[in-house]
């Protein structure tokens, strides 16, 4: 929703987008992190949790934590560009981020919900 905005209302300030990307880039790998703490991801990785797929699962949500982490980065570094394509590209890579960071919470929760 937040890049809508930005593309509607060109006026608005970047400073509220580096905000919301600079929450993020915090916020995202405690986040993670504890995703992995007993019992979580590493135990479907050594097989002590079975995700019923021979642990694709969880190197989906291994691809999913990092690529989520690295579109963060990205979109900080196209918000350092001057022109106002930066912003529409910024948010673009927000929405991709929002979607794999989904993907790393949805499949941790379902992977982990019965050893809960």
């Amino acid at each position: 929703l937040l890049g809508h905005w930005y593309l509607v209302q060109p006026g608005l300030p970047r400073r509220l987008l580096h905000e919301l990307v600079d929450a993020v880039g915090w916020v995202w790998p405690v986040e993670v992190v504890a995703m992995l703490l007993p019992i979580g991801m590493v135990s479907v990785w050594s097989g002590a949790v079975d995700d019923g797929w021979g642990g694709t699962l969880g190197w989906f949500w291994a691809a999913c934590a990092v690529t989520t982490i690295a579109l963060v980065v990205v979109t900080k570094a196209a918000l350092r560009e001057r022109g106002y394509s930066a912003v529409m590209a910024a948010t673009g890579l927000l929405y991709l981020a929002i979607l794999t960071a989904f993907g790393t919470d949805l499949v941790a929760r379902a992977v982990l919900a019965a050893e809960a």
